[in-house]
């Protein structure tokens, strides 16, 4: 039996996110079934972070062990001709040790979410970016959101029904920057609480359009209470970029 690493990119539109679930179809359960094309192999693909219905991936990790002798780019081959027209993609596949998993052996994971401020929608980038129909301030959401850097109790910023342990996370990095005609909010950590990227992004709006000053959004981010938030972004904006091992 031979442990593979594999590198994923998708289009979250039509999934019920990462996760298999009896609502509907999941990345997972599609990756699955590329396995079992391919090799005839039932097997469970465990990945670093199990993205919502809609979020998108750059570079998700997951890992896979096949029984049948393979080469990692065969299986990589193989795996993307079985998971057509799925807009999933494994782009590598490497052998790795029986100790690698995707999920445990993470050390940071890396968010982007991606915003167009216009009063026209968008059409080429729907379900691609969030748009938000009025100018915001990127400097202030920037400023504002230094706050949110460092060890704190994040469960203002926390899904009502996350599954943690503990709402106590440590950011390393977040960082709201234009690039080109979008404005985008990168945020990297060791680990995320359900939903948190998506309120960070949804609070930082509100001080872009000038509702919410930086005082305002640590005082929510103090008040560690899930009523102070705002508003929770789309997940279309939403991309796991990559993660570090």
């Amino acid at each position: 039996m031979t442990r593979f690493k594999l590198t994923i990119e998708y289009d979250g539109t039509p999934y019920v996110g990462w996760q298999a679930q009896n609502n509907g179809l999941s990345v997972q359960a599609s990756l699955e079934e590329a396995v079992r094309k391919f090799c005839g192999e039932k097997v469970r693909i465990f990945a670093a972070g199990r993205t919502d219905a809609g979020v998108h991936a750059l570079g998700q990790i997951a890992h896979v062990d096949i029984e049948a002798p393979h080469d990692a780019d065969t299986v990589r081959d193989g795996l993307n001709f079985h998971l057509k027209p799925s807009p999933i993609a494994v782009l590598s596949a490497e052998e790795v040790t029986e100790d690698f998993h995707a999920r445990f052996s993470a050390l940071k994971r890396h968010y982007l979410y991606r915003i167009i401020a216009r009063r026209a929608p968008v059409t080429l980038l729907r379900n691609r970016v969030w748009n938000v129909y009025q100018s915001l301030d990127v400097a202030s959401m920037h400023e504002a959101a230094q706050c949110l850097v460092g060890k704190h109790d994040f469960t203002t910023f926390r899904a009502s029904l996350c599954q943690a342990k503990s709402p106590v996370k440590t950011i390393d990095k977040i960082s709201v920057a234009p690039v080109g005609d979008e404005i985008h909010m990168t945020v990297s950590a060791r680990s995320f609480l359900h939903n948190q990227v998506r309120s960070f992004a949804g609070s930082l709006k509100m001080v872009g359009t000038g509702k919410w000053s930086a005082a305002e959004l640590k005082s929510a981010l103090e008040g560690k209470d899930r009523s102070h938030c705002g508003p929770v972004a789309p997940a279309h904006g939403l991309y796991l970029v990559s993660v570090d091992y």
